[in-house]
């Protein structure tokens, strides 16, 4: 009976002790755990601060590079459309000008050109005037007359072709009729002016009619 005892007890003091043991353990633990350390987050160094704050600034100035450029070609094709269109406009200007010019110069040819007839008449009259030994009176009335008209067709650019024994130039000549030429020099040459021509400020109205020698 009395083994039985002190074996029951040496059971429960085995017990107590262990319990005891595992309690210090826990204890020993939780003071380890309380004494360790906190795991830090790692720092962002300013390195990497000013990385992320220069990225959205390149960005912006890529983006403003691009825009620049773009305002630089519209600005070069704004510039190359204006300069056409001066250049256009000078060339109308200068062209309707000249054309004004022009009119101007020979507005009114149709109206001079009617009297060239007139002026034919004159030269005929004179002529025959002189050849019949008319009065002295009558020849200087229509040379007065001629001289006039003559003076007025002057003032307005018209002009006679001077032909009589020039070089043949179909510019300013028309041959109607050829003739033998009794001297060498007269060979190509006119010989004989049948009908006067005339100018308006440089420009042939009509072509004097002439013989030439041959």
């Amino acid at each position: 009976m009395k083994k039985e005892q002190k074996n029951n007890k040496e059971k429960y003091n085995n017990a107590e002790n262990q319990a005891q043991d595992s309690m210090e353990e826990k204890k020993v633990e939780t003071e380890t755990l309380e004494t360790e350390e906190p795991v830090k987050a790692p720092e962002t160094t300013d390195t990497e601060e000013e990385g992320k704050e220069e990225e959205p600034q390149e960005v912006a100035g890529t983006e403003q590079l691009s825009e620049l450029d773009t305002v630089k070609g519209q600005l070069a094709e704004v510039n190359d459309k204006y300069i056409r269109l001066v250049a256009e406009f000078d060339n109308y200007r200068r062209r309707t000008a000249k054309e004004r010019l022009e009119l101007i110069g020979s507005a009114g040819e149709d109206v001079l050109r009617g009297f060239l007839p007139v002026m034919d008449d004159c030269e005929r009259a004179i002529k025959l005037l002189r050849e019949s030994e008319a009065a002295k009176d009558s020849i200087d009335g229509i040379e007065l007359i001629y001289s006039k008209l003559e003076g007025y067709l002057r003032s307005k650019g018209m002009a006679k072709i001077d032909a009589q024994g020039k070089e043949f130039d179909t510019d300013f000549h028309e041959a109607v009729a050829q003739m033998p030429a009794q001297d060498k020099k007269q060979k190509n040459k006119v010989i004989d002016v049948i009908q006067q021509g005339y100018t308006l400020n440089g420009k042939v109205v009509r072509y004097a009619k002439v013989v030439i020698g041959i």
